[in-house]
């Protein structure tokens, strides 16, 4: 289970192997900073060596600034240790206007430390669990490093802002009087860790470039694999669950894992189908142990892509994010002659056309379904924030020199997996038909 588990020495990290395709030269601590820079070198020499993608962001931020902490750490950190300003905003933390952004200024970039450190001390469950607040702590620094803040957007602020989302959500009526403390301990486990050791581009990328990872996991949920084997690696490693018995600490791993593999956007037509099953049947019986670990996977699901569904200066932020990452991936893809991936060429695509299509073949039906299961003002509200934000891009792509016909086509059918064809051609199969589908476009989230 933990082939894909970080390995860390006195004398550094063991080289990953190397074939002789040239991606594998690209060494992804210093990818986009070279790129921004118009370096044109892929390697230069023996310092350029590729080190396993696992632990690159662990090799890079070798000081461990944060980890040097002292021997006992008060519960009350929060409130010795950040500004007013971000205690205040932490006091609204379950409204869905949450600027993540502004709170990660606030927290001098440690807005996924402090806010699931807080989230987690706020719902007693670190006395509850008896988590040692050392290794917590720990625990929490090193996730945070393991997010490559090179990434446009799949980097810490976005793990923050997804689990600030799943906050959200499990304050939800329906989940709050359902869901163990066990279940909230492991959904802001999952939301803050779902990305992990994410390197800025996608599962396709991994494929045809021969990635070892792609090897590893048989080309199947190859990055939500990592993420979760990377997850495992530091809770193993930090021992924060050491102190449980043995039996609890796996069933704790098992089902950390079954939440982040269910972010793959290439599943989504399989978990909201389910969705939708239980929803006609009305058997959804939260009483029932398998059944609230199925509505904490949709949760993750819908945090993860709630984007569209923020207010549109957040919104709109978060689509420029995902969609310089994609274009990132293109531009690399362009260097090493390799056939540029769907919605990752800058020249071909907007952030608008690529942002509609997400709404419309992801995010809506999803959210659609959610609001069925639990029908609040905050559905509601995220709803009405999607169907603005959809037409503000209307708005500014009607604006723009409209895009190519192939773009358009590229747009609308693509997806950062194999899947996205299969799904638009069941969508399309079942618009004749008078029904709906989702069908899956990328948004950054899963399978990128």
């Amino acid at each position: 289970m933990l082939g894909d588990v970080r390995v860390r020495s006195q004398v550094g990290f063991e080289p990953e192997r190397r074939s002789s395709h040239p991606y594998l030269c690209i060494d992804f601590r210093t990818l986009h900073t070279r790129l921004s820079c118009g370096s044109t070198s892929a390697s230069s020499g023996p310092e350029r060596r590729v080190h396993r993608l696992l632990s690159f962001q662990r090799y890079l931020h070798s000081s461990r600034l944060l980890r040097g902490v002292p021997q006992q750490i008060p519960l009350h950190i929060l409130d010795e240790d950040y500004t007013g300003q971000a205690r205040c905003m932490l006091e609204k933390v379950g409204n869905w206007n949450f600027d993540i952004f502004r709170f990660d200024r606030l927290t001098n970039g440690n807005s996924l430390i402090t806010l699931t450190f807080h989230l987690l001390n706020q719902y007693g469950l670190v006395e509850l669990f008896q988590l040692d607040m050392v290794k917590l702590w720990r625990f929490l620094v090193m996730v945070q490093e393991d997010y490559h803040s090179n990434n446009p957007y799949h980097n810490a602020v976005h793990a923050a802002d997804v689990t600030q989302a799943m906050y959200c959500y499990l304050r939800e009526p329906m989940l709050a009087k359902s869901l163990t403390s066990y279940d909230i301990l492991l959904g802001l486990l999952a939301a803050a860790t779902h990305d992990l050791d994410h390197p800025g581009v996608n599962q396709p990328f991994l494929i045809k470039t021969d990635h070892y990872l792609a090897t590893l996991y048989r080309n199947t949920s190859v990055l939500e694999n990592h993420h979760w084997k990377s997850a495992v690696g530091l809770l193993r490693e930090t021992g924060l669950f050491s102190h449980l018995p043995a039996e609890d600490s796996l069933n704790m791993e098992r089902e950390l894992g079954s939440l982040i593999l269910a972010t793959d956007i290439s599943r989504q037509n399989e978990y909201l189908s389910r969705f939708r099953i239980h929803l006609d049947q009305n058997n959804l019986c939260l009483s029932n142990a398998s059944h609230r670990h199925f509505i904490l996977q949709m949760a993750l699901k819908c945090a993860d892509i709630c984007n569209p569904c923020r207010p549109w200066e957040q919104s709109k932020q978060w689509s420029e994010k995902v969609t310089e990452e994609f274009f990132q991936q293109g531009d690399i893809e362009k260097k090493h002659k390799l056939e540029v991936s769907p919605l990752c060429d800058r020249e071909m695509n907007t952030v608008g056309n690529i942002q509609i299509g997400f709404m419309t073949y992801v995010a809506e039906p999803l959210f659609a379904e959610w609001a069925r299961f639990s029908d609040t003002r905050l559905s509601q509200t995220m709803l009405g924030h999607m169907g603005l934000n959809k037409a503000s891009w209307g708005g500014l792509q009607q604006e723009q020199t409209p895009v190519s016909e192939e773009a358009e086509a590229s747009i609308a059918s693509a997806d950062t997996g194999d899947a996205a064809t299969a799904a638009r051609r069941d969508a399309n199969t079942a618009a004749v038909a008078g029904g709906t589908s989702s069908k899956e476009i990328p948004q950054g989230s899963r399978e990128s």
